[in-house]
């Protein structure tokens, strides 16, 4: 491992490289921590030198959030539209895994990234290609929401607030006991059922089986919609 990390070192300096090096470096320590600075000093350089190749922090963040979502798997051929789109976004799920900082990295963009951008697109082409109207296909990605991207908000997640406080909670505590007494039936599903923290994506997304269970829930109904020739003309009054 220490002779892979000197060959790169060594290795002339390119976009690809830095990039591939600052993934590595977020990996490792964390969004929060990445800077031109550290950054050069890890791939052995000067900090001007990255300027050459990437313009500012900004340009490497979204270039960073295109090298990562490239490892989501392409479109499988001849396959249904529901098997097609559940196996993508559990592929984004599982490069979430390997990058947890890319979660908070995407969703603070204004702007969707070349490669976001390009595999939404894909998804939406998979609900056309599969008889998708256009009118449901774009309700159905506003549904989907970010889960589309392989993470959701975890709604009893109190790591979403841990951030600032700078206190870790205890999963297993439950709501604090003056907040359950006035809330006692969203204290009571809140404890309801036991989840795999090993599976969290990231601070504030939920687990694997949380996600995998209201993806399916989605699909499911979806799939009734698409059955049903829904449009939003003819909604329920």
């Amino acid at each position: 491992m220490a002779e892979q990390a000197e060959t790169l070192r060594r290795a002339p300096l390119s976009r690809d490289r830095i990039l591939r090096a600052a993934v590595a470096l977020a990996d490792e320590t964390g969004i929060e921590s990445l800077s031109m600075r550290n950054l050069a000093q890890d791939l052995g350089v000067v900090p001007m030198a990255l300027y050459k190749h990437v313009a500012n922090k900004d340009e490497l963040l979204a270039a960073m959030i295109d090298t990562v979502v490239g490892e989501i798997d392409p479109p499988v051929p001849d396959i249904d539209w529901k098997r097609a789109v559940r196996g993508r976004i559990l592929s984004a799920r599982q490069m979430l895994r390997r990058h947890p900082w890319a979660p908070l990295a995407i969703e603070s963009r204004n702007v969707p990234t070349p490669a976001i951008l390009a595999y939404l697109d894909s998804i939406v082409g998979t609900f056309r290609a599969g008889g998708f109207s256009a009118d449901l296909a774009h309700h159905v990605m506003h549904v989907m929401g970010s889960r589309i991207l392989g993470f959701s908000q975890e709604l009893f997640d109190a790591s979403r607030d841990a951030g600032r406080s700078g206190v870790t909670p205890d999963p297993s505590a439950g709501f604090p006991p003056e907040i359950a007494a006035h809330f006692p039936h969203l204290a009571e599903i809140a404890t309801a059922a036991s989840h795999d923290d090993e599976s969290v994506v990231g601070q504030g997304c939920d687990d694997q089986f949380e996600f995998e269970f209201a993806l399916d829930l989605l699909l499911d109904g979806i799939e009734r919609l698409q059955r049903q020739r829904w449009t939003s003309s003819r909604r329920p009054g």
